[in-house]
């Protein structure tokens, strides 16, 4: 848990361009007065972007995603979403060419209300499996 947990703070001070983009959209909750934690662990995956109150989780991916990590970015998408998150992925170039259309985009999924599958009450993921407890 200490290599992810240094592994995210690693991460959030080497941002790439698109997460820095990013950031500035979802930062000071500057998107829909929801607030963003960037770099969360979920389980045994640092998860780029997390608003723990829409239970969303925002992931980009640059080129070398493409094709080469098919496996891992699924199980990525999976875990989460196995504790009730919606994912939403993005290719580091749409952030960087079309920012706004990609803030629509997390717009339309926070209002579309609840994951369609919700856990049942009480059965959300613990502080623990979500990485908040290095936020305190």
């Amino acid at each position: 848990m200490r290599h992810k947990t240094s592994l995210a703070k690693s991460l959030r001070r080497g941002q790439t361009d698109a997460e820095r983009t990013l950031w500035f959209q979802l930062r000071d909750r500057r998107l829909e007065g929801l607030k963003f934690r960037r770099q969360v662990l979920i389980g045994p995956y640092v998860a780029d972007f997390v608003c723990i109150e829409a239970m969303l989780v925002v992931a980009l991916d640059g080129s070398q995603h493409a094709g080469v990590r098919v496996d891992y970015d699924a199980r990525r998408t999976e875990y989460p979403q196995g504790l009730g998150y919606r994912v939403l992925r993005f290719w580091n170039s749409d952030v960087l060419t079309n920012i706004d259309g990609v803030a629509t985009e997390i717009v339309r999924m926070v209002r579309q209300g609840p994951h369609p599958n919700p856990l049942p009450e009480g059965e959300g993921a613990p502080a623990s499996q979500v990485g908040l407890e290095n936020e305190r």
